[in-house]
């Protein structure tokens, strides 16, 4: 059985982390840099960034903070928001990104992600899946949630893989911020679509929402209120899923 992987997500704007609630009322959480090394010391597999006002105020990915935060950890970084274009994909794996993640520029043009596969190989390409729930299941939403599609998530993420990405960031706007757990029908819904791996986001509060979406058929988990409020340590995270049994890297 492959090891689980646990993520510690930042959510960066203005070059400091913040968390919110369904990616609202945004409060300071500390430094990029010092989050990024303290995670890794801990037992972090792998740190995601996501800029979360790139798209917003249609700018770019702030390349210099992902140059710090590159420089202080050397476990994978994958990195989104503001990916507008490939040279903007490009800009990021140059500056330390091992992975790229889009998901309103896929969605106004999805060929995007064709073409970022056959130009750095698909394990650099991230789909990431923001799903809002509604009355038949659950829609796209882009802009940092701030518009919600008419697109199927499920469906998306099919077409997604389709094209060639190598991962599905799955997150549940819904669920954000909230410690309610995981959407795990969501989960089930897009692992039973999509055989990439799948990692869970939105909700998580401890060991048994991660238990949960692994059962559920995540690959892998994110979180982060958990971890910038210390609640509980990456370490203690990973004892914990241990002992139930959850296969997880050391």
């Amino acid at each position: 059985m492959l090891t689980r992987r646990i993520i510690p997500c930042l959510d960066v704007r203005d070059g400091r982390v913040v968390k919110g609630v369904r990616f609202s009322g945004l409060r300071d959480a500390g430094d990029p840099v010092e989050l990024a090394a303290r995670y890794e010391a801990e037992g972090a597999d792998e740190i995601v960034i996501l800029d979360v006002a790139a798209t917003p105020d249609q700018r770019q990915t702030c390349c210099e903070t992902v140059a710090r935060v590159r420089a202080s950890i050397s476990i994978p970084l994958s990195v989104g928001g503001g990916v507008r274009a490939l040279v903007d994909a490009e800009r990021l794996l140059s500056v330390g990104a091992d992975k790229v993640a889009l998901n309103t520029a896929a969605v106004r043009r999805p060929e995007i992600l064709r073409e970022l596969a056959d130009r750095t190989g698909r394990q650099c390409v991230v789909l990431a899946v923001d799903a809002v729930q509604w009355a038949h299941g659950w829609r796209v939403a882009v802009r940092s949630g701030a518009e919600h599609t008419e697109l199927d998530a499920v469906e998306w993420a099919g077409v997604g893989e389709a094209l060639g990405v190598g991962e599905v960031l799955l997150t549940s706007w819904d669920r954000d911020g909230t410690g309610d757990g995981y959407d795990i029908a969501l989960l089930r819904a897009v692992a039973s679509r999509v055989r990439v791996p799948i990692i869970a986001s939105g909700g998580a509060k401890g060991p048994a929402h991660m238990i949960e979406a692994f059962e559920a058929g995540a690959d892998a988990v994110l979180a982060a209120s958990i971890f910038h409020d210390a609640a509980m340590s990456i370490g203690e995270v990973k004892d914990a899923l241990a002992e139930r049994g959850v296969e997880v890297r050391r």
